[in-house]
């Protein structure tokens, strides 16, 4: 009999101990499984005219941060400290291109007044003067990258392009040398502007390279679709959407040196927010 109540007991214990256990995921660990969870793997993903359809976030695209010459793509690092601060005072959250993916293929849910800060051309004073302005508000930002420029002057170094990716950034590309898509008639060009480089990134940050800018920001339907191999995302910039690759097409507008609330005014009339 006390053999019997042992026995009994032993049972009871296990069942009791093995329903305390955390859950073990996929990779071994005991995270928490809502951190776990991918989208693709669960979500059913909209179609391409449902993305098409769903409102547009607002994507900035800033050049240079410099003092000199007025430009559509210059603006003096006193004009981009205060688009900085008066994003940050009405309310504006930065979201990155992987948020931006979500909510567009997974409908998932943005913070409020969400929108996308992002370099193009690898300039130095990205990591020098726009990122401490950013980090003082929070924000978060991508930077694509033209790999020609690797460790050249008045360009990034690979390790403030590194820097940047582990402080939270994300890292994109812009080509290997800003030839524009529609001139890449062979597969030759393709591994030259696309393949090649996307690799050499993505060994220099640890990480995959998943979105891409358009050199000029412009683009076709033939290149948009070759690059949804490659992109989960490609930016041009104020140009029409293309229906069929909403995905490789989203749109962004190039911030020049205007006023705050100039900032505020353009980002109402493109994108309606």
């Amino acid at each position: 009999m006390k053999n019997k109540i042992f026995l009994f007991s032993a049972i009871l214990l296990g069942l009791v101990v093995e329903g305390c256990k955390k859950p073990v995921l996929h990779n071994g660990n005991s995270d928490s499984a809502v951190e776990m969870e991918t989208p693709d793997t669960k979500d059913k993903m909209n179609t391409d005219a449902q993305i098409f359809a769903k409102p547009q976030v607002p994507v900035l695209c800033y050049h240079r941060i410099s003092e000199g010459t007025k430009s559509e793509y210059k603006v003096s690092p006193t004009t981009f400290a205060a688009h900085m601060k008066i994003l940050s005072d009405s309310g504006y959250h930065s979201i990155s291109p992987a948020q931006l993916y979500n909510y567009l293929v997974y409908n998932k849910a943005l913070p409020d007044k969400p929108f996308v800060i992002s370099f193009d051309d690898s300039r130095a004073e990205h990591a020098l003067i726009a990122a401490p302005v950013m980090e003082k508000y929070g924000f978060k930002a991508v930077f694509f990258i033209m790999t020609i420029t690797y460790n050249k002057k008045n360009y990034m170094t690979t390790a403030q392009i590194s820097a940047l990716a582990n402080k939270g950034n994300t890292i994109g590309l812009h080509s290997w040398d800003h030839t524009m898509v529609t001139k890449y008639k062979e597969a030759a060009d393709w591994k030259k502007q696309v393949a090649d480089p996307k690799k050499k990134l993505e060994k220099i940050i640890g990480k995959s390279v998943d979105y891409w800018a358009y050199p000029n920001g412009v683009f076709d339907h033939r290149g948009a679709a070759e690059l949804s191999k490659y992109f989960k995302l490609s930016f041009s910039l104020s140009t029409k959407r293309d229906s069929l690759e909403p995905l490789q097409t989203v749109r962004r507008i190039i911030v020049p040196e205007c006023t705050p609330q100039g900032l505020l005014k353009m980002m109402k009339r493109s994108f309606g927010k």
